[in-house]
């Protein structure tokens, strides 16, 4: 129904799920000792990008919005365990603060596109 290949919003969460990926394999290589902690991040990470890839077909407005809230909800959760990486010191400043970033970005983009669907459909 909203299917757009050029959506800036499935590129950026398709580029970040494929980071998040390379970050939890080289960090399971690197340190063993919080590989639950990289599964967590990699589960919420790219789930993410499912979730607005299914957004590209959903069936009606509603189902749009759940799909873009869930991966909304998926973003907050991959940024806690970002940051509970980086307070653990399994992050550098530097790895935190690019890949955090992009994470941020992908939830700005989520909470506009939120917000510029329920506007044009009047919902609040």
């Amino acid at each position: 129904m909203y299917k757009n290949e050029e959506s800036i919003l499935l590129h950026k969460s398709q580029r970040f799920a494929v980071r998040i990926t390379k970050m939890a394999e080289y960090l399971s290589e690197k340190n063993k000792l919080f590989l639950p902690l990289y599964s967590q991040v990699l589960r919420s990470g790219t789930s993410i990008m499912a979730n607005v890839s299914e957004s590209q077909y959903a069936q009606s407005p509603a189902d749009f919005i759940t799909k873009l809230h869930i991966a909304l909800k998926e973003a907050g959760e991959t940024r806690s365990w970002l940051h509970l990486l980086w307070e653990k010191g399994v992050l550098l400043d530097k790895e935190y603060n690019s890949i955090n970033d992009d994470c941020s970005e992908l939830i700005a983009i989520l909470v506009a596109s939120l917000n510029t669907i329920k506007k044009n459909i009047n919902i609040d």
